[in-house]
């Protein structure tokens, strides 16, 4: 099944798919962020904030609309 980050709990991993925006897309891409790769969640802003995702053992961490815009496989 596919999902957005976004609608995933802290502690829930998967493997990226594709993503819905081609702008974030492009600057996902050049931070590694790919297609295939491995991502967990691993926190969660209060009120919104952003996310904490360890993308194959990179920490990132993103805003809403940036993690929103990633699909994956669970």
């Amino acid at each position: 099944m596919d999902y957005l980050v976004t609608q995933l709990k802290e502690g829930s991993a998967g493997t990226i798919a594709r993503f819905t925006d081609n702008g974030i897309a492009g600057k996902m891409m050049t931070m590694g962020v790919l297609p295939g790769s491995t991502v967990e969640v691993v926190r969660i802003a209060p009120f919104s904030g952003g996310y904490y995702l360890k993308v194959d053992g990179m920490n990132l961490a993103l805003r809403l609309r940036e993690a929103n815009s990633i699909v994956i496989e669970v």
